[in-house]
């Protein structure tokens, strides 16, 4: 049995001003790119997609510097590539471009931040063989076979979920149909339960949630207190399913040859990933979906 830890991130100050605060806040009124000195053209500023500005920076940066160097006060130096055959180059030679030493921007270097994101380590900011090896512990939920054996269910809930929308009212289709569905998806991939589902959507949110008054998360505090619950409800379903034969996610992470020697708590940075990547991904494809083809209604032909 792995001993429980009472706070697991107890090592970080919840009341932190975090560089991703600083930057959401600096970028907030940044304009047009063309107005804008070239080594101030941030494309990792939130702003620019919050507020859907996002283009015309990218394009620049494509037509006069695709291997662009950023130098900022709250995220550091980084570089960016905007082509596609630069970003396949580099993702396709880990000897040459390492992911092992971190893949996300927003935590300036220090011993309190390595701490974290050590502890937070996750298979895709590792190289081969460990990135190799983890992968394959989860790879078999996607494989054919498995999702023939949940296609039944997923038929069956899927169903219900259309089956139960009104007809002739106004419905909010995120709520009802893009996150409940990917909700009750994702419950039935990790055998999570029911009841809790909406859980992992809290959850996801809150990864890259920006504290901010009104926000997902109102404090850095609060942030913390809830991966904190999600840790500890991990932990529970992580030593349930430890020795077991299941096929979910759970316990393929608890026993799979890679993973099974780890705590739950050292491994919350792949179950985050499970969770973030099979929420996101699917969430907003089905809302962009509707929008989309309600706004282009001869796109209804191509499919």
């Amino acid at each position: 049995m792995t001993e429980q830890v009472d706070n697991p991130l107890e090592f970080l100050d919840g009341n932190v001003r975090t560089p991703d605060m600083e930057m959401a806040e600096l970028g907030a009124n940044v304009g047009a790119a063309a107005g804008m000195a070239l080594k101030d053209i941030n494309p990792a500023n939130p702003y620019l997609f919050k507020n859907d500005t996002w283009r015309d920076h990218f394009a620049r940066l494509r037509a006069e510097d695709p291997v662009h160097f950023n130098e900022l006060e709250t995220s550091g130096r980084y570089w960016s590539l905007t082509k596609y055959d630069d970003v396949r180059a580099t993702d396709g030679d880990h000897e040459t471009f390492s992911s092992a030493g971190g893949i996300s921007l927003g935590l300036r270097a220090s011993p309190e931040n390595d701490e974290f994101l050590e502890r937070l380590k996750t298979f895709i900011a590792m190289d081969p063989p460990k990135h190799t090896e983890q992968r394959k512990t989860v790879r078999g939920v996607s494989a054919p076979s498995n999702l023939r054996n949940l296609e039944p269910l997923i038929r069956e809930r899927t169903g219900k979920v259309l089956d139960s929308l009104p007809e002739g009212e106004v419905f909010d289709w995120v709520d009802t149909v893009s996150i409940e569905l990917t909700t009750l998806l994702l419950a039935t991939l990790f055998d999570f339960p029911m009841d809790d589902r909406r859980k992992l959507t809290r959850w996801s949110d809150i990864v890259f949630a920006v504290p901010e008054p009104g926000g997902i998360v109102e404090s850095q505090h609060q942030k913390f207190e809830e991966i904190v619950e999600c840790v500890h409800y991990f932990e529970g379903l992580w030593e349930e399913r430890r020795g077991g034969d299941g096929t979910d996610l759970v316990s393929m992470l608890a026993n799979g040859e890679a993973t099974k020697d780890m705590a739950a708590v050292d491994h919350l940075g792949n179950l985050l990933l499970l969770i973030v990547g099979g929420n996101d991904t699917t969430r907003n494809t089905m809302s962009a979906s509707v929008y989309g083809l309600n706004k282009y209604p001869d796109q209804y032909d191509k499919l």
